[in-house]
């Protein structure tokens, strides 16, 4: 995710300055949809793609254990094993994007997910089932870091952060929307609802992936590509090896530990450990769906540029660690005022959510070097798709097992590594000489 780091001086252009018909705000639209061209066809295949997403959401697993006859615990590790490929994938895929170009790389992993997800349908032993999740898992992840760059390359650099925000308020509408479908597929629980899901979320991926190419380039990407090619071959995969950056990645990677909260260890928690009723963690789920619908691109706006995204990263990390202490206390409360406490987590947890996703975007773009940012888009993604991984078995072991020490840990780590991006992102630009930043 890279920008020129060096803003352009009053009345001067760079390769970043957004063209002049480009709006200031990504988001001005007439009617539902965004005017920037580049930004309304993504968010057509985004709002696609999500809503296969969230159709399958719901009832992946129960698939391959309640009409495959998986063990759940053998789907586990397959889904884990499938999960590092991804990761691993992650930075070849952002330097595939580097050397053929984002919309072409892109277009691939989505059409190859496409593909083999539905393969899904056909899989009848673990180790077909091992052979389809690891290619559509794998390739679904290492996209990650591809779509970061192919956001570089078709939305000008004033907006882009915006541009995600957008994207993201996009992504949680389609998922809400075809989770409610999914939820109606599970109620008539047979063979032919699961195997329609699955070939639907298959053409939610291969057919969005047939028009990515016509997403149009935006004006700075002609420069950028110059300095890519005038580059040493070894500079291109300067970010595996950018500690500073690394850094920033680890650090974000630590935030995105939240999302598990909400995904794995709310729903423990309520059933084990709470008197609130069991469909808390659905109301919570709505709760979360709803604020970031409404906040993202707002505090997007507010956290476009290194400065006030460190900030937001630093408010993310302390506000996450409040959201824990809130959910700790929700034990050994009666069913409505756990049901209260619960919901005013979440809330906290949304604007923390809000907060270090915008900040990361910022930070993510602002200090990748120019000429190889899919490279460092795929170390950034690699990162979140490592945090994400790691997340059930983190608050697992720790918030359902310690209870409130656990969440303590929890939200202690939370608060020191939002704390910790600010002087991290001070060595970045100090050692950031190399970028054709200041010293």
């Amino acid at each position: 995710m890279t920008t020129t780091p060096v803003s352009p001086a009053p009345g001067q252009s760079g390769p970043d300055t957004p063209h002049p018909d480009t709006p200031r705000r990504a988001t001005r639209a007439a009617g539902l949809l965004p005017a920037d061209p580049a930004l309304r066809l993504a968010s057509v295949l985004t709002l696609v793609n999500a809503l296969g997403n969230g159709l399958y959401f719901p009832l992946g697993v129960l698939y391959f254990t309640r009409v495959v006859g998986l063990d759940a615990t053998a789907v586990g590790i397959g889904l884990t094993v499938a999960g590092l490929t991804g990761v691993a994938a992650g930075v070849p895929a952002g330097r595939a994007a580097d050397r053929w170009g984002a919309r072409r790389v892109g277009a691939l992993l989505w059409g190859g997910t496409g593909v083999a997800t539905a393969a899904y349908a056909l899989v009848d032993s673990y180790a077909g089932f091992l052979l389809a999740v690891v290619c559509a898992t794998g390739l679904q992840m290492a996209s990650r870091g591809v779509q970061g760059a192919l956001y570089a390359d078709v939305l000008p650099a004033a907006t882009r952060v915006e541009a995600r925000a957008y994207l993201r308020m996009v992504v949680n509408v389609g998922m809400g929307i075809g989770g409610v479908f999914g939820a109606v597929a599970l109620q008539i629980d047979t063979e032919a609802a699961y195997v329609t899901v699955i070939m639907v979320n298959a053409v939610s991926f291969a057919g969005p992936a047939l028009l990515l190419p016509r997403l149009p380039l935006a004006p700075h990407v002609a420069e950028r590509a110059s300095l890519d090619a005038d580059a040493p071959a070894a500079e291109r995969w300067r970010a595996v090896r950018d500690l500073p950056f690394l850094a920033v990645t680890v650090l974000n990677a630590v935030l995105v530990v939240q999302y598990s909260l909400s995904e794995v260890g709310l729903p423990l928690w309520i059933v084990e450990r709470t008197d609130a009723p069991r469909w808390t963690a659905a109301l919570l789920m709505i709760v979360n769906c709803v604020l970031v619908a409404l906040l993202q691109v707002r505090v997007a706006r507010r956290a476009s540029q290194v400065p006030s995204a460190v900030r937001a990263m630093g408010w993310a990390g302390l506000l996450l660690a409040a959201s824990c202490a809130v959910y700790a206390l929700s034990a050994g409360l009666s069913p409505v005022w756990a049901v209260v406490a619960l919901t005013v987590g979440a809330v906290v947890q949304v604007f923390a959510e809000v907060l270090s996703a915008a900040g990361g975007w910022t930070l993510g773009y602002e200090l990748a070097d120019a000429r190889a940012h899919g490279v460092y888009q795929g170390v950034f993604g690699a990162g979140m798709s490592a945090g994400m991984m790691a997340g059930p078995a983190l608050v697992t072991v720790t918030a359902i097992a310690h209870g409130s020490v656990g969440w303590a840990a929890l939200g202690v780590l939370f608060a020191v590594a939002g704390l910790a991006v600010a002087p991290a992102v001070r060595w970045a630009r100090r050692d950031g000489a190399w970028r054709g930043e200041p010293a």
